[in-house]
């Protein structure tokens, strides 16, 4: 059975929706961030970077939030939460993939954790007001895209792996000072997101609190 190594409200949340889309049988395992779980060494057995999540499939231990949306995607294939190998649909889904862990996640966690990057706080607060002004730039890419094609999901008409992530992604940005609910075009994707049985499932099951977004 598939394991996921979770925390409520983590970077954990995008793989447990396409669990729930999925409909497969899985077994959730808390790494207790509280207790600092994450860094002992039995997790770093599993993922010696400390990070959540990691994913168990048999003898595959697999980390990296990503890499585990495509390998759900890539071992479902009749779940149809990515496009087909080789089109240009499959050429954006990588894409935005990569663009969401790559370009937005880490602007995120220098807002959150601008005391990884630098020691003075007047040095902190430089860095969260340019992170800041980096998520507001791309939550407007985001709405730019959902303008563009006028469809309901990131991709288009079909809903993919890649709108658990956004979903995830835009949940933390509740607390800024313009956060994604607030634009016009992602606030009412995100409630599309939302309103689907699997994602209430996943809010409900990691016991997370009103507003989700």
């Amino acid at each position: 059975m598939l394991q996921l190594h979770y925390y409520p409200s983590n970077a954990s949340m995008a793989p447990h929706m396409l669990l729930e889309e999925l409909g497969v049988p899985y077994e959730l395992k808390l790494v207790d961030r509280a207790q600092n779980a994450h860094k002992s060494p039995q997790y770093l057995k599993l993922n010696p970077n400390g990070k959540i999540p990691v994913l168990v499939d048999g003898e595959l231990v697999l980390y990296e939030t990503a890499a585990i949306c495509l390998h759900l995607a890539d071992t479902h294939p009749d779940a149809g939460l990515a496009p087909p190998l080789g089109s240009s649909e499959r050429a954006h889904f990588y894409k935005w993939l990569v663009w969401l862990t790559n370009t937005l996640q880490p602007a995120l966690m220098l807002h959150f954790y601008p005391e990884r990057w630098a020691d003075d706080e007047s040095a902190r607060a430089h860095l969260k007001s340019h992170a800041d002004a980096s998520i507001g730039a791309m939550l407007d890419q985001l709405d730019a895209e959902l303008a563009r094609h006028g469809q309901p999901w990131l991709l288009g008409e079909r809903f993919s792996a890649v709108d658990p992530y956004v979903l995830m992604l835009c949940r933390w940005t509740r607390g800024l000072a313009r956060p994604a609910r607030a634009l016009p075009h992602l606030g009412p994707y995100l409630q599309r997101v939302l309103a689907r049985p699997a994602t209430r499932r996943v809010f409900e099951r990691e016991a997370l609190a009103q507003p989700w977004v």
